[in-house]
């Protein structure tokens, strides 16, 4: 049997899933506990791991636990989910050891500490070892059906990173970002149309010369691009938010975003890229 994202490359077009209908008694329409689950140590090598950071996001776990293992079951794929709580205040990190109970594949880490979006993304990173990662938002307003998608554009690129069609989001949110988009492609003339979206697949190689920093995931397709990483987008879907609240607002998206926008600009011009040289035989 065909198995690893590999698989999903090879038997998964670009358009042909968002649509797919799911046969009776799929695991994304049970309480999913599969008969034989498989034990999967801390740190072992699959092929895909998914990062989830959440903050206070425990109506959410165990949906969207639910809708990963159905989407990647078809094809089958050598999956992690891993769940990491910024220090939840709410029941978020039971949920998450209830949905480890009902599935090994999916593992927790918990800070001591809130320390942000960015810094939930980059433990999941470390925390890992698989060759291609996947991060999505805990607001399940990211739709796994479109992973896929994503994993199939690995292909013919090293990053592939969403871009939201219909945003279901407010005017605000709507315009930080459109206002944002503006300010990159002015300062970094580099245009990414969507690069706040959380929806994201990459290989761990495209990672190279990445460092971590508060602000890190809105600048992660900037900077993949700045080491020479090849970067695709691909429209996909977005969902009203179902439970839970935004964390963020005018400042920590728009203010923020422009701020660390300058320090980016500064970090581009000065980044040591890769020198051809020849060695002594």
């Amino acid at each position: 049997m065909a198995r690893g994202w590999q698989a999903g490359v090879a038997a998964i077009s670009l358009g042909n899933v968002a649509g797919a209908k799911l046969p009776p008694g799929h695991p994304s329409t049970l309480n999913f506990k599969p008969e034989t689950p498989p034990v999967y140590a801390p740190f072992v090598a699959l092929e895909l791991s998914i990062i989830v950071p959440v903050y206070n996001e425990a109506d959410n776990i165990l949906p969207l636990a639910r809708e990963v293992a159905g989407v990647l079951s078809l094809p089958p794929t050598d999956y992690e989910l891993v769940f990491v709580d910024d220090a939840s205040t709410d029941s978020t990190w039971q949920k998450i050891l209830e949905a480890h109970q009902l599935d090994a594949r999916i593992r927790g880490l918990r800070h001591a500490r809130n320390g942000g979006q960015s810094a939930a993304i980059w433990t999941g990173i470390q925390a890992t070892r698989s060759p291609v990662i996947a991060t999505l938002d805990g607001d399940l307003q990211n739709d796994p059906a479109d992973l896929p998608r994503l994993l199939a554009g690995l292909a013919q690129a090293d990053f592939v990173s969403g871009m939201r069609r219909a945003r279901q989001d407010n005017f605000v949110r709507r315009a930080s970002s459109a206002v944002a988009r503006w300010a990159r492609r002015c300062i970094l003339k580099v245009d990414f149309r969507d690069s706040g979206c959380a929806m994201r697949v990459f290989k761990r190689s495209a990672l190279d010369g990445v460092f971590a920093f508060d602000g890190l995931h809105r600048f992660l397709p900037i900077l993949v691009h700045g080491n020479g990483s090849r970067t695709l987008e691909i429209p996909v879907n977005h969902r009203p938010r179902a439970a839970g609240v935004s964390k963020y607002g005018v400042w920590n998206r728009l203010g923020r975003g422009v701020y660390d926008l300058f320090a980016i600009w500064w970090y581009q011009k000065r980044r040591l890229r890769p020198v051809p040289f020849t060695e002594l035989k």
